[in-house]
């Protein structure tokens, strides 16, 4: 039993004191902590790491079903999608220098000459160029082979004539086919090479750029055929009986007593000759 206070204030101090001195509960009793608690920014850890997923994904933290942006064509009321230059249709969102690659037998350096031949800005999408300009650059490519040193050419010297080209588009593959069948025709090594259609350059063949069956299948049907014919001719049945030796052929056995008197004769003739 507790005694009351004498002294109100006393009593206000007592529960206090009390609540002080209370008994602590045992460990079993504690109240065990909560696993994945709030991070430093105050959050879950599972929102943290979904917003990090998130982060990953897009690559710069915007939602993760974030798609890259597709360019928009300025506003032309002229602008074209597809550009033809030497019978190639071309890209019109892509810059000019970068779209004229995809032309046969134009590369980005080439691209990039022709682009300041003709005055016209590499970085221009070509969409935007108007159709003087673009036959402008094809213009431009023509004139290759007299602005440009032959070693940036692709046919520095013609055969026949000894002119110097610069061939691009339908005219490349045509040059090419030309000079193929040229080679054939004098029967020489690089032509022959074309017809059999081995390598030409004088690349390995053992392994690689081999012609008809392959040689693993070959080996393998040679194989079972010849563990064919050893069986055939183990068991000695399955093919044509083989023919009977003549009876001639064969000599007669002697009876055991003849064997032995021919034995003694041969013996006894080199015994009187030694005598003699």
């Amino acid at each position: 039993m507790s005694i009351a206070p004498k002294n109100p204030s006393d009593a206000e101090a007592t529960p206090a004191a009390s609540a002080a001195k209370a008994p602590e509960a045992p460990e079993g009793d504690k109240p065990k902590k909560e696993k994945g608690g709030k991070g430093r920014d105050g959050k879950d850890g599972k929102d943290s790491k979904d917003g990090k997923e998130a982060k990953g994904k897009s690559g710069k933290g915007g939602p993760p079903g974030a798609k890259k942006k597709t360019k928009v064509a300025p506003d032309n009321p002229n602008f074209r999608y597809i550009v033809r230059v030497a019978g190639t249709d071309l890209d019109g969102l892509r810059p000019a220098a970068l779209a004229l690659t995809g032309v046969r037998g134009v590369g980005l350096r080439i691209a990039e000459v022709a682009c300041r031949m003709a005055s016209v800005n590499a970085k221009e999408m070509i969409g935007n160029l108007p159709e003087p300009t673009v036959d402008g650059i094809e213009a431009a490519l023509s004139q290759l082979p007299t602005k440009l040193p032959p070693w940036m050419l692709n046919h520095p010297s013609d055969r026949t004539t000894g002119e110097v080209h610069h061939f691009f588009g339908p005219e490349l593959e045509t040059s090419r086919r030309d000079d193929v069948n040229q080679m054939k025709m004098i029967r020489s090594y690089r032509g022959v090479r074309h017809e059999r259609g081995q390598k030409v350059r004088g690349q390995r063949t053992r392994s690689n750029g081999r012609t008809g069956m392959a040689a693993g299948v070959i080996k393998k049907t040679a194989k079972e055929a010849a563990a064919a014919a050893g069986k055939t001719e183990k068991s000695g049945g399955g093919g044509a009986a083989a023919p009977a030796a003549p009876a001639a052929a064969t000599p007669a056995a002697a009876p055991a007593g003849e064997k032995k008197a021919g034995t003694t004769e041969k013996k006894a003739a080199p015994a009187a000759e030694k005598k003699g």
